[in-house]
C-alpha cells in the first residue's frame, strides 16, 4: 500500500533525525519477542503494570503519582497518536493499531509502540474511533488509579494531534481536532506563532522547570512578565 510506504518512510526519517530514538516502530508492525508487552495488560485490573509505569515516571521526576501518571500518558499518548495524524496529513490513510494488537516497551523515547497487525482507515472519524477504542480505556484507568483528571490526559492527546502537524507534516490541526470531536476538540487554542493548550500536562508542577512552550500558563492572558532564569528546559517528546 502506497500510504504505508509514504508513512513509514517519513517515520524512518524522523527516527534518523532523532538518532534512532522514536516512540513508534517506523515499520509499525513487529513480531514481538520477550522485550515487548501487550498494551492490553495496561488496562487489566487492578492495573498493576500501569501503576508501576506511573510510579516509575513519578520517581524519575521526584513527583507525586498523579503527576507521574500524567507525564507517562503524555509520552504514551503522543506516540500512539503520531502515526495516525501523520497518515491523515500525508495522504489521508490512517494506520490503526488496535489495543489487542498493540505492544509496547520502555525505551529511550519513554515508550515505543508497535503492533502485530495494522489496519487502515481514512479520515478523522477513524482517528476518533481509534482514540475511543485504544486510548479511552487507558485514560479511564489512569484517572481511577492516580486521581488525575481525564480532561488533563485528553489535553495531551489533543496536543499529540497538533504537534506533528506543526513540526513534521503541515496540516490544519484545528480542522482535524474539530472533525475528531470530543474528547480532544476544544482543548487547543491556536496562536499567531504556534498554539497553546487549555489544560496542563502537569510538567510545570515539578520544581525548577520551565513551562512547556504550549503550556496553558503561557496563554496570552496568563503570560508572565518575567520568566525565572537558569532553569533547565523540559525534555521534548
Amino acid at each position: 500500500m502506497r500510504g504505508f510506504t509514504v508513512l513509514t518512510e517519513v517515520l524512518q526519517r524522523v527516527a534518523d533525525a532523532r538518532g534512532g530514538i522514536l516512540g513508534v516502530e517506523p515499520g509499525l508492525v513487529i513480531e514481538p519477542d520477550e522485550s515487548w508487552t501487550p498494551a492490553a495488560e495496561l488496562v487489566r485490573e487492578p492495573y498493576t503494570l500501569l501503576a508501576e509505569l506511573a510510579d516509575e515516571t513519578a520517581a524519575r521526576w521526584n513527583a507525586p503519582r498523579h503527576v507521574g501518571a500524567a507525564l507517562f500518558w503524555k509520552t504514551y499518548g503522543y506516540w500512539h497518536t503520531l502515526p495516525m495524524v501523520l497518515g491523515w496529513a500525508l495522504d489521508g490513510k490512517v494506520p490503526l493499531m488496535r489495543l489487542p494488537d498493540t505492544f509496547f516497551k520502555v525505551s529511550a523515547a519513554g515508550v515505543t509502540l508497535a503492533a502485530t497487525r495494522v489496519s487502515w482507515g481514512s479520515g478523522a472519524g477513524e482517528i476518533g474511533e481509534a482514540l475511543a477504542e485504544s486510548q479511552a480505556p487507558l485514560v479511564r484507568a489512569l484517572g481511577s488509579l492516580a486521581k488525575v483528571g481525564e480532561r488533563t490526559l485528553w489535553g495531551s492527546t489533543a496536543e499529540a494531534v497538533v504537534h506533528p502537524l506543526t513540526s513534521i507534516a503541515e496540516g490544519d490541526y484545528m480542522r482535524l481536532l474539530k472533525e475528531i470531536g470530543p474528547p480532544v476538540d476544544g482543548l487547543i487554542e491556536p496562536a499567531d506563532d504556534g498554539y497553546f493548550r487549555k489544560t496542563c500536562c502537569l510538567w510545570i508542577t515539578l520544581p525548577d522547570v520551565e513551562p512547556c512552550g504550549s503550556c496553558c500558563v503561557l496563554r496570552p492572558q496568563n503570560r508572565p512578565q518575567n520568566r525565572p532564569e537558569g532553569r533547565p528546559a523540559r525534555p521534548t517528546a
